[in-house]
């Protein structure tokens, strides 16, 4: 059952290539029901763990179509439509609103740093030309830009802007998010290291990276938070805690996906500038998944 609004457990959803580096449509299928299969309450797809600078826009629209045809109402699917130029963002929110995904992720303008006035501006001229809810998305360690949670309280009154990817780990930034946003207004955790203490100052959910790779364990981390059953999140999260730092040993998506490749869902391909995982971290990311109980493909 897909749920209401944008809350849970939804997996930031690696993009799979094959070797030439075009999009691996059977590993597709296998991800999107994998998601299906395990809990996942939605797919972020064409984000930064989709490797979004280097997909094109007609991937991005395949992938999307694809998705939401093979989640057949499983699973929400949401489209990352956020570029630095705030023209080609509201170009991208229209075309990718005609496909009709459940939302639309607005990653902050990257590398230009406009200020909060501009940030406003930019988020409200995505919002005008939406037919489809939107998801702010705030990683200033990516973007080089700060959405302050004044600014995301603004930007909470416009319609179409119903919830918030915020990537700042820190608690007091939760807090402040939810003592200034209506209480409609969803937050969700862009850092996995930190969602369950998260959950337990306002947010109702995660976009995660380590989902990618333990989707099961971090619905059930998740759910439990929500639930108010600290000890059983912290014992689950316990199992994740290798996760949550050995997938950031490299940029991400790196990492992770050389964990799905070895767990059989992908092959090990990345585009340009981005390549595989150095051989230094191989030992120390299995490690890591069999801390988490990850069932690995035999070894070729």
């Amino acid at each position: 059952m897909v749920p209401a609004g944008f809350s849970g457990c939804y997996v930031a959803v690696v993009t799979p290539m094959l070797a030439d580096g075009s999009i691996d449509w059977p590993a597709w299928v296998r991800l999107v029901e994998f998601h299906a299969a395990n809990g996942t309450a939605g797919l972020v797809v064409g984000g930064t763990t989709g490797e979004s600078p280097t997909i094109t826009e007609l991937e991005l629209a395949e992938l999307v179509l694809q998705a939401k045809s093979l989640a057949a109402g499983r699973l929400q699917i949401i489209a990352g439509a956020g570029t630095n130029s705030t023209a080609s963002t509201v170009t991208k929110v229209q075309e990718l609103s005609a496909l009709q995904p459940d939302g639309l992720l607005l990653v902050t303008p990257a590398y230009n740093r406009p200020t909060q006035e501009g940030l406003y501006q930019h988020y409200a001229a995505a919002a005008a030309a939406s037919s489809v809810p939107l998801m702010l998305y705030n990683v200033p360690g990516r973007t080089a830009v700060d959405l302050l949670p004044e600014t995301v309280a603004r930007l909470a009154q416009l319609p179409r802007i119903v919830a918030i990817k915020e990537a700042v780990a820190s608690l007091a930034r939760i807090r402040e998010l939810r003592q200034l946003c209506p209480p409609s207004f969803q937050i969700l955790s862009g850092d996995d290291p930190t969602v369950r203490d998260a959950m337990a100052c306002g947010a109702c959910g995660v976009v995660s990276v380590t989902a990618n790779v333990a989707p099961a364990l971090m619905s059930a981390m998740i759910a439990a938070a929500g639930r108010g059953e600290a000890a059983e999140a912290q014992r689950i999260d316990a199992s994740l805690a290798g996760l949550h730092q050995q997938l950031f040993v490299e940029s991400n998506p790196i990492p992770v996906k050389w964990a799905l490749a070895r767990m059989g869902l992908i092959g090990d391909t990345l585009r340009l500038p981005l390549t595989e995982l150095s051989a230094r971290y191989h030992v120390d990311v299995l490690a890591a998944l069999r801390q988490a109980h990850i069932t690995l493909a035999p070894a070729s």
